[in-house]
């Protein structure tokens, strides 16, 4: 019990894993509900949308998931400076604020959203660049 407890703790501090897992929970429950209940109500176009948001919410949703992988394995046993612990917790922030904005715009568009929604898309886009960048970043600086 006290090892299944100290697993459990170390899971739950690493928040990247816990996005990574809420968004890929969420991906793929509502890309099911998408295929088979909204592919008979909605245009082509908002199909396309869902489907375009699914693809780059799963793409960093697995790009989360190895993130918050790599910081549970490495950073323990490195010698780490904060710097760097904190530019992956901002890397894995973009991405997921990515997927808010990104992926939720198309979503909320396909299901007949407020059209204003649409200025959050590339706002989303630019989020998941930034991510990109710092992990540039992160890998030139090691």
């Amino acid at each position: 019990m006290m090892k299944f407890n100290r697993i459990r703790n170390i899971f739950m501090k690493n928040k990247l894993i816990f996005w990574a897992a809420l968004s890929g929970f969420f991906s793929i429950a509502f890309g099911a509900f998408a295929a088979h209940g909204l592919s008979k109500i909605l245009e082509p176009q908002a199909l396309n949308w869902i489907d375009t948001g699914l693809k780059y919410q799963f793409f960093h949703t697995l790009a989360l998931l190895c993130l918050g992988c790599f910081q549970l394995l490495y950073m323990p046993q490195a010698n780490v400076p904060a710097c760097r612990y904190r530019l992956l917790n901002l890397i894995g922030f973009s991405w997921f604020a990515g997927i808010l904005f990104f992926s939720g715009s198309l979503y909320a568009l396909a299901l007949g959203g407020a059209h204003f929604l649409v200025w959050l898309t590339p706002v989303g886009g630019i989020a998941f660049l930034v991510g990109w960048a710092g992990l540039i970043w992160l890998s030139l600086r090691h």
